[in-house]
C-alpha cells in the first residue's frame, strides 16, 4: 500500500465497476479512505470488499445520483464517518447506450437523462465539496469527461454535449478555486474496456479498436492512474486542464 494520500478522503462517484472500480482501488492503493457512491449494490459492495481485501478503509453507500436528495445525504454520511472530501472524481455517467440514435431521432427523455447522469451529477456533487474545500484552502477535483466531447462522434450528440459541459465546468470551476490553491481537471478517457464495449457487436467494436492509432482499447486502470497523478502532489501547478487518454484517437 502506498502512503501519499494517507489520512485523505477520496470520493469516486460511480464507484462500483469500470474505471470507477479502477479508480476505487488505485486510490485505495495510495492510502486514501476511499468514498463509493453508486446505485448498482452488488457490484458496489464487491468493490468495496475488494478493498478491504488490500487492507484498505471504504465506505460503500447506495445512491441514485440523479436524485440530489441523496446526493446531499450521502456526501454528509462520507464526512460524519470518514471525514471531508481532499478529493472528489467525477465519474458517474454514461452514453444512451440501448436509446443511441443520431439526434433527429432522439427521444427527449433519453437526453434529458443523458444530460442529467453525465453533466449535471458532475455540478452537484461537486457543490458538496467545494465551500469545504475553500475554507481548507486544500482540495483536488477530478471530472471524467470524454474524447467523444473533442471528435463529436455520431449518435452521441447528447453524450458529447454533456461531457463538453464538462469541460467548461472545469476550467470556470478551475479559475474561481485557483487562488485557494484548489486544482480543477478533467481526464477524457476514449473506448475503454468496461461493460458497455462488451454490450456492442463484434463490428462496431473493431471499429473502435482500429481508430485507436495504439491498436487497443484503454484499460480502467490507464484513467485511475492518470486520475492519481491529477490528484497528487506532482500536479500541484495544473489546474484546469483536459488531459486526453485514448491512444492518440483524437489530440487536445
Amino acid at each position: 500500500m502506498g502512503t501519499q494520500f494517507a489520512g485523505r478522503v477520496a470520493i469516486i462517484t460511480g464507484g462500483a465497476n469500470g474505471i470507477g472500480r479502477a479508480m476505487s482501488l488505485a486510490y485505495a492503493e495510495e492510502g486514501a479512505a476511499v468514498a463509493i457512491l453508486d446505485r448498482e449494490v452488488e457490484a458496489m459492495n464487491e468493490t468495496a470488499e475488494m478493498v478491504r481485501a488490500k487492507g484498505g478503509t471504504v465506505l460503500a453507500i447506495a445512491a441514485d445520483l440523479l436524485d440530489r436528495a441523496q446526493i446531499v445525504d450521502g456526501f454528509a454520511r462520507i464526512e460524519r464517518e470518514l471525514g471531508p472530501a481532499y478529493i472528489l472524481v467525477n465519474n458517474v455517467g454514461q452514453t444512451a447506450r440501448e436509446n443511441f440514435s443520431q439526434f433527429y431521432e432522439a427521444k427527449i427523455e433519453t437526453l434529458d437523462f443523458v444530460i442529467g447522469v453525465s453533466l449535471q451529477t458532475t455540478l452537484i456533487c461537486s457543490r458538496q465539496v467545494v465551500p469545504g474545500m475553500r475554507e481548507r484552502g486544500e482540495g483536488k477535483i477530478v471530472s471524467i469527461s470524454s474524447d467523444s466531447a473533442i471528435n463529436g462522434d455520431i449518435g452521441c450528440v447528447d453524450y458529447a454535449a454533456a461531457k463538453s459541459g464538462v469541460l467548461g465546468f472545469t476550467r470556470a470551476l478551475a479559475r474561481e478555486l485557483a487562488p485557494m490553491r484548489i486544482n480543477v481537471n478533467a481526464i477524457c478517457p476514449g473506448a475503454t474496456k468496461t461493460r458497455a464495449m462488451d454490450r456492442i457487436p463484434k463490428d462496431a467494436y473493431e471499429r473502435a479498436r482500429n481508430a485507436i492509432p495504439m491498436g487497443e482499447l484503454c484499460d480502467p486502470e490507464d484513467i485511475a492512474n492518470a486520475a492519481i497523478f491529477l490528484s497528487s502532489d506532482k500536479s500541484r501547478f495544473i489546474t484546469g486542464q483536459t488531459l486526453m487518454v485514448n491512444g492518440g484517437r483524437v489530440f487536445y
